[in-house]
């Protein structure tokens, strides 16, 4: 009788690369090449090795400059020497097609920039029909500048004009300009397709909110990966898929909660990141119509990670983008289980680092700093949840007898016993 062994299939490397600039020091090159390396993470790559230059600015041919390119190829060829294949390298910034076409062709492996890895991850975690024509939308902005890259086998090998055409065009001339020209009208088509298809779904969506009823909106805001889908589970008690890596929620749940007497709508949005680009947010305006909805925005914070200060900010200026800066908010700590800091010695005069601030100094500081005040709260180990679901209560409350005065959703407060 035969044996069958099956073996276990072997995840993707992947090499990161990416820049120092006069804009972003060394420190903040190495946190986005950590988000790098999560994003490739989530979408199934091993990160094998790091490279990083010092540049006034990206080279506009080949992203790094010539040495540090010959480097890349260099390593990439010593590892498949020694029989470890390096799936592919990923740069930490959207790259053109000419950076595409001239990498490509030095390096000889798979090139992806972050822009194409987030796509990747989004057309993976898309479920629902909304989220599937976002992502294709998405991917056909993206794909549409760069199809020049795509038929570099139809592209004239020699130079020269005329009918000559240069060495080795014989046989080339015509057919890659017709199927590129092609191909642009056959994207350019379904775009405007799935541009349809999406108002299709707007309209649908809206008629949707228009049935919910008389109550508050509120929407759970963030970073992704911080916690709002554990957030979303433990007040709507419903079970929202939620997991350790990026964009793990795509689509947007709506759940009801009611919290004592008062019940409102709540609803788990996909979460921000650092360097979005234009196009996904635009692909994506129909998901994030729920916080443009919202009467009351609760922003979410992971205040384990080393640099949530920068993530605040991403989501306040995402939020102004979509207009929505104005709208109510309130500031939710989350994670504060995992936060970690180092106490310094007495004798140690030197000035203290984020590494050195004690949590309850933390929250003093940035209680002091909202004047609207703030939480702070640990969703999985359901630490002061009784404290947010009952300043939840308070602020929506409030906003409901302002925007409903005559509502009979509000039913009397009745103690144990009082009955």
């Amino acid at each position: 009788m035969k044996e069958f062994v099956i073996s276990e299939v072997q995840a993707e490397t992947a090499v990161l690369v990416g820049l120092i600039t006069q804009t972003q020091d060394e420190r903040k090159t190495q946190e986005y090449l950590d988000e790098l390396e999560f994003l490739a993470h989530t979408a199934g790559a091993v990160t094998v090795k790091r490279f990083t230059q010092k540049v006034n600015d990206p080279n506009s041919v080949t992203y790094v400059g010539s040495g540090k390119l010959e480097e890349i190829r260099a390593y990439i060829e010593a590892e498949e020497e020694a029989e470890r294949e390096i799936g592919m390298v990923i740069f930490d910034d959207e790259l053109s097609a000419k950076q595409l076409r001239n990498i490509e062709k030095e390096l000889k492996v798979k090139i992806l920039d972050r822009t194409s890895l987030i796509l990747d991850i989004f057309a993976m975690r898309a479920q629902t029909a909304s989220a599937k024509t976002q992502v294709e939308l998405a991917q056909y902005h993206y794909m549409l500048p760069r199809l020049q890259r795509l038929w570099t086998h139809l592209e004239r090998q020699g130079g020269g004009s005329g009918s000559g055409g240069g060495k080795g065009s014989v046989g080339l001339r015509g057919p890659g300009e017709t199927q590129l020209e092609m191909d642009r009208r056959i994207i350019l088509n379904r775009m405007s397709l799935l541009k349809q298809r999406l108002a299709d779904i707007e309209r649908q969506k809206t008629t949707q909110r228009g049935n919910r009823g008389r109550m508050i909106r509120v929407a759970l805001v963030g970073y992704t990966n911080v916690g709002k889908s554990t957030l979303m589970n433990l007040l709507a008690k419903s079970e929202v898929f939620a997991e350790n890596k990026l964009f793990a929620t795509l689509d947007t749940t709506v759940r009801k909660v009611i919290i004592d007497n008062l019940p409102f709508l709540l609803s788990d949005t996909v979460g921000f990141i650092r360097k979005l680009p234009t196009d996904l947010v635009d692909s994506f305006k129909s998901t994030l119509d729920e916080v443009r909805e919202a009467d009351l925005l609760l922003h979410v914070v992971d205040i384990a990670h080393p640099d949530f200060e920068d993530q605040i900010q991403v989501v306040e200026k995402t939020l102004a983008d979509l207009g929505c800066s104005e709208k109510p908010q309130m500031i939710v700590f989350n994670k504060i289980d995992a936060y970690r800091w180092v106490g310094k010695d007495e004798d140690d005069l030197t000035p203290a680092s984020k590494e050195n601030i004690s949590l309850d100094d933390l929250m003093k500081t940035w209680m002091a700093r909202r004047h609207d005040g703030c939480l702070f709260i640990s969703a999985r180990e359901k630490t002061h949840i009784e404290e947010l679901k009952k300043v939840l209560y308070d602020k929506v409350r409030e906003l409901h007898v302002q925007k409903y005065p005559y509502n009979d959703f509000l039913f009397d407060k009745y103690e144990e016993g009082e009955l």
